[in-house]
């Protein structure tokens, strides 16, 4: 048999079981008397079954799912088996104990609260995907809904229900409330059967029609109680165990239909402010409560009750609010922090792409000009040759050698930029940074001047290795130090520090010196960038070092220390990191 005959088979036989229980429960009035234990037990009995089944399906619902779902499911599994309760104690009362339900009745205030579980659920909206929220605040607004619901039950019912005992307009109050509460949550999924699709709007239009039901037979039940013709198993029933039905069955298909998360909507984006709104307006209304209750209420006892109850939710409400407030601007202040920290990344994404297409467009220009360029110099340079050698003045000579220390000059510049602009790949290893330190330390001999300069070194004898080049790396390790030395020497010496340390999957590297620092620090790595004299330097060794680094996976950053002197900081992938994960030659 196919699987949809057979689920087809299955939902025909449920709703024809359904049907047929409703059927013979519907006729048992018809054959025994109001007052038969029998058919007290089988309205007790009967309802607080189901009711029992659907909240032991809610909680299988919700260990099956996760985050906001889960706590939709948990939630509505708490108002289930609340309302459970209830109706456990009216078969006590009736099934055990032979008698009528006493009034006032406590089950009653249980009854009123299983609803606000119910509401909370619906307000956490799991059909929307990416809550905005965090689950302390959800759970915050659902104790404030909580406390809200309860003073209203404490404010209109109580009063005449244990304070001054007046059934007739205790049980209108109760019967007004209990209906208002149960359409704030038939409105919510009313909302959310308009705004959702797909299996969520079935799911929403099963529950609405489950619960609209309950609300409308929960009518007929307070109405018939008020004229005295309602009794347990009587016909009014009959649509209070249709309602659960229906509620069962819109439960266990929720697992079948398995609704995935949706986008969140325009509705969504206002629903996300309406909270806050509601616990403004259940502050502004718990004083013009309490006024009322303090000029129109015309029973001291029952005034002094709810003067009392509104000081103590407001107090309580308060709290909340502020707690809430509170834990809003924290997470405000974090997402400015990560505002902040993904603002500052992508500057530096940008800064690094000018700079990958500075060094492209400066090597494409390079490696076209140069072959052009060096064909005139090498014939300056002959002709100079030939000059010196002939018979002229010595002033003449001298005028020779300055054109061809010039085209010298350009030459090497020349060689420069080749050699820049045809910069390739090495082939790469696990590599000793620590080593290479110390190597390109002992090239630069930044001992050997005349003690002018003073190094210290702090690399960790547990350095990981990096994935690179190891002639790559040292070129660059010693063009940093180069240019630290140079500033230290015309700074009449100073200190000069390497750092070099693990940094989660990194290797950081610190070059700092205690010279005069950098003028324009983000500049140092554009071509031809220069504060050496003319001649000493053609602005191109931190360039090609930059490149050699961003081709590693790596970053190098340049900053001026607030005490003094420039820091290079350098990072590099951790050997196995870098393989594993292969990152992109730009990285944040």
């Amino acid at each position: 048999m196919p699987s949809s005959m057979f689920w087809s088979f299955r939902r025909v036989w449920g709703i024809g079981l359904c049907v047929a229980a409703l059927a013979g429960y519907a006729a048992l009035p018809l054959f025994f008397p109001k007052s038969s234990l029998i058919l007290t037990a089988a309205g007790d009995g009967s309802a607080w079954i189901l009711i029992l089944a659907t909240a032991i399906i809610a909680t299988a619902n919700a260990v099956r799912e996760h985050g906001q779902t889960r706590v939709f499911w948990a939630l509505m599994a708490v108002g289930c088996l609340t309302w459970s309760f209830n109706l456990g104690m009216w078969a006590y009362y009736e099934v055990l104990l032979r008698r009528e339900i006493p009034e006032p009745f406590f089950g009653d205030v249980i009854l009123f609260i299983h609803v606000i579980p119910m509401i909370g659920a619906a307000a956490l909206r799991p059909h929307y995907a990416h809550q905005q929220e965090k689950l302390h605040l959800s759970t915050l607004n659902f104790v404030m809904l909580l406390i809200w619901w309860v003073f209203l039950y404490a404010f209109i019912v109580f009063p005449d229900e244990y304070v001054v005992l007046n059934k007739l307009v205790y049980t209108n109050n109760y019967d007004r409330l209990y209906i208002l509460e149960n359409m704030v949550l038939l409105a919510t999924l009313a909302f959310f059967v308009w705004t959702s699709r797909g299996a969520w709007r079935k799911f929403y239009g099963g529950l609405l029609a489950a619960l609209g039901l309950y609300t409308l037979g929960s009518s007929f039940i307070n109405s018939a109680i008020t004229k005295g013709t309602y009794y347990t198993g009587s016909w009014y029933d009959v649509p209070l165990l249709a309602a659960l039905f229906m509620l069962i069955w819109t439960f266990i298909q929720a697992h079948k239909w398995n609704p995935e998360p949706e986008a969140v909507s325009h509705s969504g984006e206002i629903w996300r402010w309406l909270p806050t709104r509601l616990a403004m307006a259940a502050m502004l209304s718990a004083p013009l409560l309490g006024a009322w209750a303090l000029f129109a209420d015309d029973v001291p006892r029952r005034m002094e009750f709810r003067v009392a109850v509104t000081f103590f939710t407001m107090l309580v409400l308060g709290f909340f609010i502020f707690l809430r407030q509170s834990l809003l601007d924290h997470e405000l202040l974090r997402l400015l922090a990560e505002s902040h920290k993904s603002l500052e990344n992508l500057q530096r994404l940008q800064n690094k792409l000018i700079q990958k297409e500075k060094l492209a467009a400066l090597g494409q220009l390079a490696a076209g000009a140069a072959h052009e360029i060096n064909n005139p110099l090498a014939a300056i340079l002959g002709y100079s040759d030939l000059l010196m050698n002939s018979d002229l003045s010595a002033e003449r000579k001298s005028t020779i050698q300055k054109i061809a220390h010039q085209a010298r000059r350009t030459r090497d510049l020349i060689s420069r930029l080749l050699s820049f602009a045809n910069q390739t790949p090495g082939e790469k290893g696990s590599v000793e940074v620590g080593t290479l330190l110390q190597r390109a330390l002992q090239l630069e001999t930044l001992r050997r001047e005349d003690g002018q300069i003073s190094v210290t070194t702090n690399i960790a004898p547990d350095l990981p290795q990096v994935w690179g080049n190891s002639n790559q790396l040292l070129q660059c390790f010693m063009q940093i130090i180069s240019n630290a030395r140079d500033a230290l020497l015309e700074s009449n010496g100073g200190t000069f520090s390497v750092n070099a340390r693990r940094d989660g999957n990194e290797v950081l590297v610190e070059f700092s010196d205690s010279g005069p620092g950098i003028t324009e620090p983000h500049r140092v790595f554009d071509p031809f960038y220069t504060t050496k004299e003319v001649g000493k330097g053609a602005g191109l060794g931190l360039s090609a070092t930059y490149g050699i680094v961003q081709e590693h996976g790596g970053q190098i950053i340049c900053e001026n220390r607030p005490e003094g002197g420039a820091v290079f900081t350098l990072r590099l992938p951790v050997a196995q990191n870098y393989r594993s994960s292969k990152p992109e030659l730009v990285n944040l």
